[in-house]
C-alpha cells in the first residue's frame, strides 16, 4: 500500500457494527474501541477505504471520503507509510468561523488498519485566545490606570514590581526591599498599607524617590490569605501605586493663591475703607502685619529728593535703625529682597506707580524663625503693587490740598489756610506749651504806584521780592501767607514782645531795598507793619488778635506809612492811635 492515499472517490456505503465497508467483518473488539472514544474515531482499511465508525464520526467519515479535509488525509497515509502514530491539528472554515480539530492517526494492527480520532478544539481554543486576550486586557489596564503594581511577602519585602520599575528605581532594585524603607514617615500607618491584612483603596502616601524627590502616591491593595488547618493566614499583599504628586502640587498652588488673594483682599479692603488718604498707609502697616503674622510692617514714601521716608509702620521696630539706609539702592522693577538686620529677618520690595519707584514695603520676623517662603515673596508683590497706587493718590491729594492751601504766585498759604487752619492749630499748641507767639501783618505802601507806571510784571517782581525779605525774617519753624494783592502775614512761634519789636525794626530797615521798584520818588514802594502778641494766659479769641493786628498796620498807615507799630494790649478797646510806635 506504498504511496497510496486513501481514495477521494466516494466509497461503498454500507455495513454495520460488525462489518465496514470494504464488506469485511468488524470485530466487536475494535467496534467497542471507536465506541469507546469520546470523541469522532473510525477504522480505515488497509485499501483507505473506512471499515467502521462509532456514531460520532459521520462527519469525519464524510471530510476524508470527499477528500474535504485534506491535511487528515495526509495524515493517514504519513502514518500508514511510517507505521507511527501521526498527530495534528486541522483548520476548517465554515459559516460560524474556524473549526479547529485535534487529530490522531494510530496503526491498528498487522493488516494495516488504521485507527483515525478526532477531537474538537474549537471551543478550547477560544477560550485560550479569550483567556489570553482577557490576561492582556487587564495588564494593559492595570498598567494604564497605575503607576506600577507590586507584591510583598511577610516580611514586607517586595517580592514583584512592576517591569517598568516605579520612584526612579528599576524593577530589580525594589524587589527583595522592604517597603517601608522608602515611605516618608511610615510610622503615621498602622499598619503600613502596603502590608496590610485588609483591602485598601487610594490611601495617600508619600514616599522617596531614587532621586531624593518626594512623590505622593494612592497605594490601593488585597492581601494574600491562604487556608491552613481550617484558619485563614496572611502570606503577602498585592497592589497597585498612582503617582499623583502633580495633582497634589497643583491642589496646593491652587490652595495658596487662593489663601494669598483672602490676604491680599483684607489687605486692599482696609486700606479702602479709608477715608482720609494718609491713613490708609497706617492702615495698610496694621493690616499687612496682622494677616501675615509679622512681627512688624514699615510703609515708606520716596520724597522729592528721592530718599525713602517713612509714612507708616506697626509691631515692633525695634534694632531696626539700619533698615531705612538699606532700602535706598531698590530700582523700580527689583525683585523682592531679603536682609538680616539686628534680631529681625527682613523681607522688602519697592513699591511703584507706572515704572517709578514711589516708595517701599517691608515687614520683619524674628531670625530664629522660619525662613521666607515663596508666598511671602508672592504676597508681599501683590501688597506693594497696592501700595504703589495709594501712595500716587496720596501724592496726588497732597497737590491738591496744597494748591487749594497755597497761593499759586509766591507759593506761600493763602488766607484760607492761614487763618482757618494754621493759626488755630498753631494756638492750640502753644496754649499747651504756654508760649507767646507774635503775629505781623504787612501791607506794602504805594504799590498801585508800581503797577501803574511800570505795569503789572514790575508789581509781581516787587511781590516776590518782598516774600524772599520775609522769608529772610523768619525761622523754619514760622510760617508766612498772602492775604491777598499786597498783604502779607508772618507768624512768629516761641518770641518776646522784645524780640517781636526787633524784629519789626529789621523788617522796616530791609523794606528799604523795596525803593528800587517804585512808582515815583514822590511815592516810594514800602511796608506798614502792625504787631500783635499773642499769650495764652489772655484767653484771647483768635478774631481779636487778628483784628489788633490789623488795626496797629492801619495806624501806621494814617500815620505817614513806612513804619511798625506794637498792637494794643489784649482786651484794650481799640481806638484811632496817637503817635504809637510808628517808624
Amino acid at each position: 500500500m506504498a504511496k497510496n492515499r486513501p481514495s477521494s472517490q466516494p466509497q461503498r456505503q454500507g455495513g454495520t457494527a460488525g462489518s465496514g465497508n470494504s464488506g469485511q467483518p468488524v470485530t466487536h473488539g475494535r467496534q467497542a474501541l471507536l465506541d469507546g472514544f469520546p470523541g469522532a474515531a473510525l477504522l480505515v482499511g488497509v485499501d483507505g477505504a473506512v471499515v467502521a465508525v462509532n456514531a460520532r464520526a459521520a462527519g469525519l467519515q464524510a471530510l476524508i471520503q470527499h477528500n474535504a479535509a485534506p491535511d487528515i488525509n495526509t495524515l493517514i497515509e504519513t502514518a500508514h507509510n511510517d507505521r507511527m502514530i501521526a498527530a495534528g491539528a486541522v483548520t476548517l472554515k465554515s459559516a460560524k468561523g474556524e473549526i479547529v480539530l485535534d487529530i490522531t492517526v494510530v496503526p491498528a494492527g498487522i493488516d494495516g488498519e488504521l485507527v483515525v480520532m478526532a477531537r474538537d478544539l474549537t471551543m478550547e481554543r477560544n477560550l485560550r485566545t479569550a483567556l489570553v486576550d482577557s490576561r492582556q486586557r487587564y495588564k494593559d489596564l492595570v498598567e494604564v490606570s497605575s503607576d506600577f503594581s507590586w507584591e510583598v511577602n511577610t516580611d514586607g519585602k517586595f517580592t514583584f514590581v512592576t517591569p517598568k520599575g516605579a520612584l526612579g528605581y528599576t524593577a530589580e532594585e525594589l524587589v527583595g526591599k522592604k517597603a517601608e524603607v522608602f515611605v516618608i514617615s511610615p510610622e503615621e500607618f498602622s499598619p503600613l498599607p502596603f502590608v496590610s491584612g485588609r483591602p485598601l483603596d487610594d490611601v495617600e502616601v508619600w514616599m522617596r524617590g531614587k532621586d531624593g524627590s518626594t512623590a505622593c502616591v494612592l497605594v490601593s491593595c488585597v492581601p494574600l490569605i491562604t487556608s491552613e488547618n481550617g484558619a485563614d493566614k496572611w502570606k503577602g499583599t498585592r497592589g497597585v501605586c498612582r503617582d499623583v504628586t502633580d495633582e497634589r502640587e497643583n491642589e496646593s498652588a491652587l490652595a495658596r493663591a487662593r489663601h494669598r488673594e483672602q490676604h491680599l483682599n483684607y489687605i486692599v479692603s482696609t486700606i479702602r475703607d479709608e477715608l482720609e488718604p494718609h491713613n490708609m498707609l497706617n492702615a495698610a502697616a496694621a493690616a499687612t502685619a496682622r494677616a501675615l503674622g509679622m512681627a512688624g510692617c514699615r510703609i515708606y514714601r520716596r520724597n522729592e529728593r528721592g530718599a525713602f521716608t517713612v509714612a507708616a509702620e506697626y509691631g515692633n521696630v525695634e534694632g531696626l535703625k539700619e533698615l531705612d539706609a538699606s532700602l535706598e539702592s531698590m530700582k523700580a522693577g527689583e525683585n523682592v529682597i531679603e536682609l538680616t538686620i539686628d534680631k529681625w529677618q527682613v523681607l522688602a520690595t519697592p513699591t511703584n506707580y507706572r515704572h517709578a519707584v514711589n516708595g517701599a514695603l517691608s515687614m520683619w520676623k524674628p531670625a530664629n524663625g522660619q525662613p521666607w517662603e515663596n508666598d511671602h515673596h508672592i504676597l508681599i508683590r501683590d501688597v506693594a503693587n497696592q501700595l504703589g497706587i495709594a501712595n500716587e493718590q496720596i501724592s496726588n491729594h497732597e497737590r491738591i490740598v496744597n494748591l487749594s492751601r497755597t497761593d499759586g504766585m509766591t507759593g506761600l498759604l493763602n488766607r484760607r489756610a492761614f487763618y482757618e487752619e494754621e493759626l488755630p492749630r498753631r494756638i492750640a499748641r502753644l496754649e499747651r506749651n504756654r508760649e507767646k507767639a507774635a503775629l505781623f501783618y504787612v501791607d506794602m505802601d504805594n504799590f498801585k504806584a508800581v503797577n501803574d507806571v511800570h505795569g503789572h510784571q514790575v508789581g509781581d517782581d516787587a511781590i516776590m521780592f518782598l516774600r524772599d525779605l520775609l522769608m529772610e525774617m523768619s525761622r523754619p519753624g514760622d510760617v508766612i501767607a498772602r492775604l491777598g494783592g499786597d498783604e502779607f502775614a508772618m507768624w512768629l512761634d516761641g518770641v518776646t514782645p522784645q524780640v517781636s519789636e526787633n524784629r519789626a525794626g529789621r523788617l522796616i530797615e530791609a523794606s528799604k531795598t523795596l525803593r528800587k521798584f517804585s512808582g515815583s520818588p514822590e511815592k516810594p514802594l514800602g511796608v506798614s507793619v502792625g504787631v500783635a502778641i499773642f499769650d495764652p494766659k489772655d484767653n484771647e479769641p483768635l478774631e481779636d488778635l487778628l483784628a489788633r493786628a490789623d488795626a496797629a498796620m492801619y495806624a501806621v498807615k494814617k500815620a505817614g506809612k513806612g513804619g511798625f507799630q506794637m498792637a494794643v494790649p489784649a482786651g484794650t478797646p481799640l481806638a484811632a492811635p496817637e503817635g504809637g510806635k510808628t517808624k
